[in-house]
Formats: structure tokens, C-alpha cells, sequence
């Protein structure tokens, strides 16, 4: 019988390559509250919510970006509420983010939108109900 794999603390780690670094950073902390967490050189910064880390990689900005190699999907950031997913949508909208997806209930009862980042990176805001329970099994 083979043991299943160590548990481990959730997915908490994303990094980035970003053409702009001061329009990514602006973007992230600006708009989404995150932190600067760690600046090692001007081509890396390292962002936080609290229990999450976004690394920010200066691109070669000489280098075409070939979009077919972009493997990454979206990256999200959760809410509380489905609500919140509405005041995000109009926060964004009032800041100029474009619009991917608007709002919408999917078929699962979560609510999310759609935005992208300044280098087209899609941004989904989320309230997924089964992370809320999980997030208040730990009393968060």
C-alpha cells in the first residue's frame, strides 16, 4: 500500500514575467491591496495579501511575447461574498481594468469576474463557497 503525498498548506505561490514592472506593481498593489513583501533588485518584487505570495519577473522587453506559449489560464483572488464580486466589478471598471467576464453565477453557486492585468494576464475575483468553508474550519 503506497501512502498518499505529505499535506501541505494550499497552493500560496504564483510568479509572474511582467513587461512593465512599475504598471504590474501599481496594478497589483494598487488596486488589489496587496504589500510589497521583499524587493531584491529592480526585476523582482515579491507581493503579499497575508497568506499568499505573487513574485513579479522583469520580462525581456525586447523579447516578442509569444502569446501560444502562455500556459497560465487565470489567477484569482477570492471574497467573502458574492456581493463582493460586484463592488470588485465597479471598482475595477472606475480604475479603467478591462472587463474580461462581468459578473456572473455559475452553475456550482460561486460568483466571479474576469479582468485583465496590465500584460493581458487574467485576473479572476472570486467567492467559491467551498474555500469559505474551509477558511472558517481554520477560524478565518
Amino acid at each position: 500500500m503506497t501512502a498518499g503525498p505529505p499535506s501541505h498548506l494550499g497552493l500560496r505561490h504564483v510568479a509572474l514575467n511582467v513587461r512593465d514592472m512599475a504598471r504590474s506593481e501599481a496594478f497589483y498593489v494598487g488596486l488589489f491591496g496587496m504589500r510589497v513583501e521583499w524587493r531584491p533588485d529592480p526585476q523582482n518584487v515579491y507581493l503579499t495579501s497575508g497568506g499568499d505570495n505573487l513574485a513579479l519577473h522583469q520580462a525581456d522587453p525586447g523579447h516578442p511575447r509569444d502569446e501560444a506559449a502562455q500556459r497560465l489560464d487565470h489567477i484569482g483572488f477570492f471574497v467573502a461574498s458574492p456581493a463582493e464580486v460586484d463592488v470588485w466589478h465597479d471598482r475595477l471598471v472606475a480604475a479603467g481594468v478591462a472587463i474580461r467576464t462581468p459578473p456572473r453565477t455559475h452553475r456550482d453557486g460561486s460568483r466571479s469576474l474576469y479582468c485583465l492585468d496590465p500584460d493581458g494576464t487574467v485576473v479572476q475575483v472570486i467567492c467559491h463557497p467551498p474555500i469559505l468553508e474551509w477558511q472558517q474550519t481554520l477560524g478565518r
